[in-house]
């Protein structure tokens, strides 16, 4: 690229990193931004500039960062929720507090939670995709897991791991703390 910016000259890397991060072709980055695989492939082997749009576009693709993606120190940064920042809500379950600790961009793929219970509160889930699962560590107290017509007790320190491709359900049998991992096939 015949070009003065420092910052295109990581553009093509980056973008070919994050599309790999992934998993995907560039036959899918192509369809999911709507830019053509040949452009794509010209921007990552760095042979043309894209517009601010094929940028965005393909940003919005691979679900990166639009800015992250242009600064120059953007491998030298540890990104930080701090708890105050942490989204969570009350309403899902009864007697219970989800916070939500996976990034946006991972809904419905690969997610984290943070989840509180009162004495006898529960979180009730109806199937997730076919090929869902969850993986459940008890941090504090005690709980029950339902997964289908199977159930099991778990108590501090203890891991489950279940079919969520099926009704299931996690009922506090005394106050108790859970770490949620969700995995969408």
């Amino acid at each position: 690229m015949d070009n003065d910016l420092p910052i295109l000259d990581l553009l093509p890397a980056r973008l070919r990193e994050a599309r790999r991060s992934q998993g995907l072709s560039l036959d899918a980055v192509a369809k999911l931004s709507g830019v053509s695989k040949s452009m794509v492939s010209q921007i990552e082997r760095g042979e043309s500039s894209p517009t601010i749009a094929t940028l965005w576009n393909l940003t919005r693709a691979l679900q990166v960062d639009f800015a992250g993606l242009l600064d120059a120190d953007a491998g030298d940064k540890v990104d930080v929720l701090r708890a105050s920042e942490v989204p969570s809500f009350d309403n899902m379950g009864q007697g219970c507090l989800i916070r939500i600790l996976s990034p946006p961009e991972e809904a419905g793929g690969h997610e984290v939670y943070d989840i509180s219970f009162e004495a006898g509160g529960s979180l009730k889930s109806q199937p997730h995709a076919r090929g869902a699962t969850e993986q459940l560590t008890v941090l504090e107290g005690a709980v029950r897991i339902t997964s289908g017509t199977a159930s099991n007790d778990l108590v501090q320190g203890d891991t489950a791991r279940y079919a969520a491709d099926v009704a299931h359900a996690i009922e506090a049998t005394e106050p108790a703390r859970v770490f949620l991992i969700v995995k969408n096939a």
